[in-house]
């Protein structure tokens, strides 16, 4: 008796750990965006790993440039820019307003990874958001500047910035399709519902960008969200402040 009830729990296990595997190969296969070592394809959801895939598409423009026609992402390419030993990059793209938003100044040089997410956080976060609390969507982004050989915070010493070699975008204000704008440094605080929709977005790009400061971080960023792809390395190593 006491041996068939251990062969009993036995075959129980088995039946839970068969189960446990079949349900794990098919979440896997219908959620690769979740798993560390499929490719990244843009068009699929925002995954665990999503962020860090676009990150590491950094030195690697070909492949970037095909993911974003895969996706039927508009864009140009840009020539190769040499400022000095720091400064330029050569897998420069600017987004064409193929979703309907359009980034002023216009023709912003973009590193191919930073021009990856930002189609992303569009159509997964900035649209959804716009239509959820204001009704209608986003039609234009302003920003502050993408490339300028600088370091950071523009002192003459230590590490040189993320827009120097054009990997990194400063957000400022976002014009709704009725002309209305809602902006970083006035909506921020500001209230509902602008500032609903400024948090949702930006808590959405953490899952993009490899580093996410807003006015959250410190009073320099007070009237931006500063967006980059640094490369930090590992996986799971972004910067969210």
């Amino acid at each position: 008796m006491m041996r068939t009830r251990l062969w009993a729990r036995r075959l129980f296990v088995l039946v839970l750990l068969a189960g446990a595997g079949l349900w794990a190969a098919d979440y896997i296969r219908h959620h690769p965006e979740d798993m560390p070592w499929t490719a990244l394809d843009l068009r699929d959801p925002v995954g665990v790993f999503t962020g860090e895939k676009l990150a590491a598409l950094t030195g690697d423009g070909a492949h970037c440039r095909r993911l974003l026609e895969d996706a039927d992402i508009a864009y140009r390419a840009l020539p190769a820019r040499e400022a000095g030993d720091q400064c330029g990059y050569r897998d420069g793209v600017s987004l064409i307003a193929g979703s309907g938003i359009a980034y002023r100044p216009g023709a912003a040089a973009l590193s191919c990874p930073v021009a990856a997410a930002l189609a992303i956080w569009e159509r997964e976060s900035i649209q959804p958001a716009a239509m959820r609390h204001f009704g209608q969507p986003v039609v234009a982004i302003d920003h502050l500047g993408t490339f300028a050989c600088r370091r950071v915070n523009g002192s003459a010493t230590g590490r040189w910035s993320e827009h120097a070699t054009a990997d990194a975008i400063d957000i400022a204000a976002f014009e709704l399709a009725d002309g209305s704008r809602v902006s970083v440094v006035e909506d921020w605080s500001g209230g509902e519902p602008g500032s609903a929709f400024l948090a949702e977005i930006r808590d959405s790009a953490c899952g993009l960008f490899a580093t996410v400061l807003s006015p959250d971080y410190n009073r320099a960023h007070a009237d931006h969200f500063h967006l980059d792809q640094a490369e930090r390395g590992s996986f799971g190593r972004s910067l969210c402040r």
